[in-house]
């Protein structure tokens, strides 16, 4: 009996575990985690800003609440939202995962020019395209609250740090041009992927963000191409087992992806 209790609580703890590596990688919600990560890794070129750099002011409360925003949208952004996906889903570990969409650094790249809008956008426009394409939502009141406290957010994310090297791992990697097949893809898919994201791409709110489906991003987003996906997929997935994935296998499965059903983007927003 002691030899039983004693492998459940071992399965119980590996679980656990498991899970853990998977779930903590996306999402931060604790920004005491932040100097955590910098004391067990005191190696870092680049270093998360302390949270005792948060001054105890309106600001210092609005990026506290950027941050909750950003890894719990469709819980603190509800009436934005229609997808069950979160800011982190696709810019990992709260912006700050490199070759995952890091937000880390981005303000200085706005203004720019969009190609997808046919022209130049700010910050917040870019902001706003997130929430109309992959949160398949409404755009935020551009003075409002919430767009005020992601703003803020990702500039506290992107302090310089003069003493450091800048950060890597901008965008996403770069893969070579393969021909994908959706075929084996699907099977990539059942053993890879539906164990978090479900059978049916249903996901599993909210640590494991629905892939297709009612309640996914629209085809409007990024993600919704396969190249795109597929770079994120590579180098990201799965998450606790990252470089498994071949790219030939990131293009297959984002092939499969790509060809189930999602939610038509919502023409009257095109702008963004």
């Amino acid at each position: 009996m002691r030899q039983v209790s004693a492998v459940i609580a071992l399965a119980g703890f590996t679980l656990t575990v498991y899970l853990g590596s998977i779930v903590g990688g996306f999402r931060v919600k604790d920004l005491s985690s932040f100097q955590d990560n910098i004391e067990r890794h005191p190696g870092m070129a680049w270093r998360a800003p302390s949270s005792d750099s948060l001054p105890n002011n309106a600001k210092g409360e609005s990026i506290r609440r950027g941050l909750l925003i950003f890894n719990e949208t469709p819980l603190y952004a509800t009436r934005y939202t229609g997808a069950k996906l979160s800011c982190s889903s696709c810019h990992a570990e709260g912006g700050m995962q490199p070759f995952a969409s890091p937000v880390v650094g981005v303000p200085t790249l706005f203004p720019m020019y969009n190609e997808r809008a046919g022209h130049v956008i700010s910050l917040k426009d870019r902001i706003q395209e997130c929430f109309v394409r992959s949160e398949n939502g409404q755009p935020l009141d551009y003075n409002g609250e919430a767009m005020r406290n992601l703003v803020d957010y990702i500039n506290w994310l992107s302090t310089p740090q003069p003493n450091h090297q800048p950060f890597r791992g901008r965008g996403l990697v770069n893969l070579p041009d393969l021909k994908p097949d959706p075929v084996r893809g699907r099977a990539i898919y059942a053993t890879q992927c539906a164990g978090c994201h479900g059978e049916s791409g249903q996901g599993r709110a909210p640590m494991f963000p629905p892939l297709y489906g009612k309640d996914s991003f629209n085809d409007g987003a990024g993600m919704n191409g396969v190249r795109k996906m597929a770079a994120f997929v590579q180098h990201n997935m799965p998450q606790n087992r990252k470089g498994i994935l071949s790219p030939q296998d990131a293009f297959d499965v984002s092939a499969y992806i790509h060809e189930q059903p999602r939610p038509s983007f919502n023409s009257a927003y095109k702008k963004f």
